[in-house]
């Protein structure tokens, strides 16, 4: 009795009801945890057994661990990847589009992006970052094409191009405004194909949705 209200601290429970003994409607979560069955039927799995079988319940998955392979994937500092190279026009829409390995450098593959443009017209200029700041890529687009390469000086580099045609350089957020479109379809983002003409055919399909939507 509680002295201070006068009422009763506790009241009667209701029964409890009994359950049966039956068999559980879960099935056995033993044959997940690992390959084989404990021979000493201690009931009490290994550490090592439990993570191998999360890694063959989860294959397939982000939780299986393995490093990018198949064909064109070059190392990084970052990795394992594969390099979309593309050449847009004045209203950002792709002209020439091109997988490749992320090891090589921009400037070593210019020229053979330059030939998967799909137009027969070449650009009378082409505008890069500082990753494009070669005289030698400078001195063979102009001789093979006959297009002006525009790109800002390394910081221990002189400057070779004068304020002019640097001018120009702020028209480049049109190339990075194609490449937010491609990176828009999730199959580009993340490269599931082991051959890279299947990669690159992904691309090609991205282009062309990108152009009707334009026209």
């Amino acid at each position: 009795m509680d002295f201070a209200y006068g009422s009763a601290l506790a009241r009667l429970t209701p029964p409890i009801r009994t359950v049966p003994d039956g068999p559980s409607p879960l099935p056995e979560l033993g044959a997940f945890w690992s390959y084989r069955e404990n021979p000493a039927g201690s009931g009490r799995a290994s550490q090592t057994s439990r993570r191998v079988g999360l890694e063959r319940m989860f294959c397939g998955r982000d939780v299986c661990s393995g490093q990018k392979r198949g064909r064109l994937v070059g190392k990084t500092k970052r990795g394992k990847g594969t390099k979309i190279m593309g050449i847009a026009d004045g209203h950002g829409l792709p002209l020439a589009l091109r997988t490749e390995s992320a090891a090589p450098a921009e400037v070593k593959l210019v020229e053979s992006t330059l030939e998967q443009r799909i137009v027969a017209d070449v650009p009378e200029r082409l505008i890069g970052d500082k990753a494009y700041d070669s005289d030698r890529l400078d001195q063979a687009v102009m001789q093979n094409y006959g297009t002006e390469m525009i790109a800002p000086n390394r910081a221990k580099r002189a400057p070779t191009q004068d304020r002019r045609p640097l001018r120009r350089y702020l028209r480049r957020w049109k190339i990075e405004r194609l490449f937010a479109w491609l990176f828009n379809f999730r199959r580009l983002v993340v490269r599931y194909e082991y051959h890279a003409e299947n990669f690159q055919g992904f691309v090609h399909l991205a282009a062309a949705v990108i152009l009707l939507r334009h026209l």
